[in-house]
């Protein structure tokens, strides 16, 4: 008779493992997911520094258009094809 009782702990202990098992590898937190969040905060970190750079790049520039106007001639120049008063602008053809 005391065959029947440790058979049953037996497949309880087992069921409750492959549960635990389940959680682990399929589940929510599996180490699937816990891979791919991992790598999304990867990217993402990647990503901000890329942001954090041109940030940099962009507070520069708003400085220098603040501090002189050497930066807002030099726009003028090349983006909107501006020229002085008393200059010649010459185009050459390629």
């Amino acid at each position: 008779m005391r065959s029947p009782n440790w058979l049953f702990l037996i497949l309880l202990l087992l069921l409750l493992l492959a549960g635990l098992q389940y959680r682990l590898w399929v589940g929510n937190g599996s180490l699937a997911q816990v891979t791919d969040l991992t790598q999304q905060i990867a990217d993402q970190r990647a990503e901000n520094e890329i942001l954090l750079e041109r940030n940099r790049v962009l507070d520069a520039e708003v400085l220098e258009l603040k501090k002189g106007m050497e930066t807002v001639e030099e726009r003028a120049r090349h983006e909107l094809g501006m020229v002085k008063e008393g200059e010649t602008l010459y185009q050459l053809a390629q």
